[in-house]
């Protein structure tokens, strides 16, 4: 009695291209965080200083995070993106060496938006002690 194979035919992976791009860039003391979505905010490509290999406070330098975009910008390349608008997000070393990276690889950058949190009103304060 012959045995049924089952085949699986693969789904061609269709590649959406498109002009225009958002670079999310989070820069923290301890870590570089980009990512790269389309207009309506699906994320595209994501990386991080820490899962590129750089361990504890190298993970912050702006050489960890030039070399974070430049894996972004790689993995991109097949959407064909040729403009992008950055927002940078923390306190981090690495904001400004990040957008350099995307700027000397050929992007065009429309424009920078900072939007780090900015505390307004505060914690609730203690209460008063009572002896």
């Amino acid at each position: 009695m012959p045995k049924k194979v089952k085949t699986n035919k693969k789904k061609k992976k269709i590649i959406k291209t498109f002009d225009n791009g958002i670079v999310n860039i989070s820069s923290s003391f301890n870590n570089t965080i980009i990512n790269m979505t389309d207009q309506s905010g699906n994320v595209v490509a994501f990386k991080s200083a820490g899962a590129l290999g750089f361990k504890g406070a190298k993970k912050a330098t702006p050489f960890a995070a030039t070399q974070t975009a430049r894996d972004v910008i790689e993995k991109t390349k097949k959407y064909d993106i040729k403009k992008i608008d950055v927002k940078v997000k923390g306190v981090g070393a690495g904001r400004e060496s990040a957008i350099r990276a995307f700027a000397t690889a050929g992007f065009v950058v429309n424009s920078i938006k900072d939007v780090t949190a900015i505390p307004h009103g505060g914690v609730r304060p203690k209460k008063t002690r009572r002896v």
